[in-house]
C-alpha cells in the first residue's frame, strides 16, 4: 500500500523539486498544498503520514504548522525542508517534533538517508520524473519564471541570514522574497517598501558570470546603523562615520557575499564581483537612485526585506537582472532541477 506523503512549500517550483527527489523505489502517493493551512487539513484527511514542510509561507508558515501539529497530536512525521538554515531555526523545528531538517537545495541522498534511518524506505537514492504527480516541467511563461526565481532567491536568502545570524547572535527574520519584473521607469515603484524614512545609505556592487549578470544593491535605515555597529561588537561604536561606513560595508559584504555563492551553486555558474560602491550618504531614496539608475529595459527585481525584530533593525537586499539574463539563468534552474 502506497505511502501518502505530502509536500507543503509555497512554490511550485520547489514542490516540483522535492517531488522529484523522493527514491523512485520508494511506493508513495504524493499530495501538495502551498501553506500549513492547506496540510493541516490534508494530515486530517490522512494524506501525510510523511511531509516535507517549508519554513517560510503565506497564510501559515512552517512554524506555525509544526505547532498545530504538536498541540492536536496529529499524525504525521515532518522533514523539514527549508532555505532557512539558521541555528535557531534548526533548533526550534527540532524541538517542536521535526524528524530532521533539510536545507535547500535539496540532496537526494541525504532525503534517502533520512527515510533509512527511519524505517521509511530502504533502497538506493535514484530518483524518477514523477510527472503524473508534479506535472510537466516549466515551460518558461511569465508566472514560471518568477516562481523559478523566487525559489532560488529564498535559497539564497536563507544563507545570508545564516551568515548575519552567526556573526551578530540574533535571530534574522526573513520574509517571502518580493520578485517582479519591471521597466526601468518603475525602478522606484520595486523598492517602494523600503522607503521608510527620508535617511537611506546604500552599497551597490555589480556581478557577472557565464553570460548572467546583475546589481546588488543593499539599502539601510541610517536610524539602524549604531545598534548594528553594537551587534557587530565594534569598539566604542558611535555614530561618526568611520564606523557607520564600516558597517555598512560589513554587512553589505555578508549579504551580497553570501547570496551570489548560494546563487553560484544553483546555477552552476561562477559570478566575478566588482568592488562595492557607497552610493549615499543619509540620502533622500529618490536622489540615491538617480545617482545609480539602472539603463535595462526590463528588469528582474528580487527584494528581500531582512530584519532583526529584537533589535528593531531593518535593511533591504535588491537583486536586479536585466532582460537578456533572465532566460539564460531560467534555463540553467530548469537543468538542475530535473
Amino acid at each position: 500500500m502506497p505511502t501518502p506523503v505530502l509536500i507543503c512549500d509555497d512554490s511550485g517550483f520547489a514542490r516540483r523539486q522535492m517531488a522529484r527527489s523522493i527514491p523512485d523505489g520508494w511506493d508513495v502517493d504524493i499530495s501538495f498544498a502551498e501553506h500549513g493551512q492547506q496540510a493541516i487539513e490534508l494530515i486530517r484527511q490522512g494524506k501525510a503520514d510523511v511531509m516535507f514542510l517549508d519554513l517560510n509561507m503565506p497564510v501559515m508558515d512552517g512554524y506555525k504548522t509544526m505547532e498545530v501539529i504538536q498541540e492536536q497530536d496529529l499524525p504525521t512525521m515532518v522533514i523539514v525542508v527549508s532555505g532557512d538554515v539558521q541555528p535557531e531555526a534548526y533548533a526550534k523545528m527540532m524541538a517542536l517534533g521535526a524528524l530532521a531538517f533539510i536545507a535547500k537545495p535539496i540532496d537526494n541522498q541525504k532525503i534517502c538517508d533520512i527515510l533509512n534511518q527511519y524505517g521509511l524506505y530502504c533502497g538506493a537514492a535514484t530518483s524518477q520524473e514523477r510527472t503524473e504527480a508534479v506535472g510537466a516541467v516549466a515551460q518558461g511563461n511569465e508566472p514560471d519564471q518568477l516562481d523559478a526565481y523566487r525559489e532560488m532567491a529564498n535559497i539564497a536568502m536563507g544563507r545570508a541570514g545564516e551568515q548575519l545570524a552567526k556573526l551578530m547572535g540574533e535571530f534574522i527574520n526573513l520574509p517571502i522574497p518580493n520578485v517582479n519584473l519591471i521597466t526601468n521607469n518603475e525602478i522606484h515603484m520595486a523598492i517602494e517598501d523600503v522607503k521608510r524614512n527620508a535617511a537611506v545609505s546604500a552599497v551597490s556592487q555589480g556581478f557577472i558570470g557565464s553570460g548572467i549578470y546583475g546589481e546588488a544593491l543593499v539599502l539601510f535605515n541610517d536610524s539602524n546603523l549604531t545598534n548594528i555597529g553594537k551587534l557587530l561588537k565594534y569598539n566604542h561604536f558611535s555614530n561618526n562615520e568611520a564606523f557607520e561606513l564600516e558597517a555598512l560595508m560589513d554587512i553589505s559584504n555578508i549579504l551580497i557575499g553570501a547570496c551570489l555563492n548560494a546563487l553560484s551553486e544553483q546555477l552552476h555558474i561562477t559570478f566575478s564581483h566588482n568592488h562595492p560602491i557607497i552610493l549615499g550618504r543619509h540620502c533622500d531614496i529618490d536622489q540615491l537612485l538617480d545617482t545609480k539608475m539602472v539603463r535595462w529595459d526590463k528588469i528582474l527585481a528580487i527584494e528581500i526585506a531582512y530584519s532583526i525584530k529584537s533589535q528593531d533593525i531593518h535593511f533591504d537586499l535588491l537583486l536586479l537582472f536585466p532582460g537578456n539574463a533572465m532566460d539564460i539563468m531560467f534555463k540553467k534552474l530548469v537543468k538542475t532541477s530535473t
